[in-house]
């Protein structure tokens, strides 16, 4: 277990395991719970962005949103699963994708999970992003 400065909440690591990257193995943390649906890639008249970097810039900016109707912000968060339905495309951005995550989330990285799935509920959605934070 380690402190975080980006984080109130504890990082957990066994002191045995290599530094993971972009993520953390868990986190402890106690306080109210707040719960974010899955967030996609559109803006606020439902419109997707063309392409990955784009969507997952809104599904990002979007997670943001929910938890700022809770007086949560992205340090609190303890969890993301992101739900993708090409793995390359994902692969492919990582750097991209790491600014863009420190641009909107900062440089806190809580449990995350990545899973390719086949389709999303939205049928062009080519990301969906789903969050759990705690708020002290």
């Amino acid at each position: 277990m380690s402190a975080d400065a980006a984080t109130p909440h504890n990082v957990l690591h066994p002191a045995d395991w290599p530094q993971p990257r972009g993520y953390a193995n868990g986190i402890e943390a106690q306080g109210r719970l707040v719960f974010v649906g899955g967030q996609i890639g559109w803006n606020r008249q439902q419109e997707l962005a063309p392409d990955f970097l784009g969507q997952a810039r809104l599904a990002m900016e979007n997670v943001v949103a929910v938890l700022a109707e809770a007086q949560a912000t992205p340090e609190h968060l303890v969890r993301l699963t992101w739900y993708v339905t090409d793995i390359a495309a994902y692969e492919a951005h990582q750097r991209d994708l790491g600014a863009l995550y420190r641009e909107i989330l900062g440089r806190h990285f809580p449990a995350m999970t990545l899973v390719q799935v086949v389709r999303l509920a939205e049928p062009d959605a080519l990301i969906e992003i789903e969050a759990t934070a705690v708020v002290p």
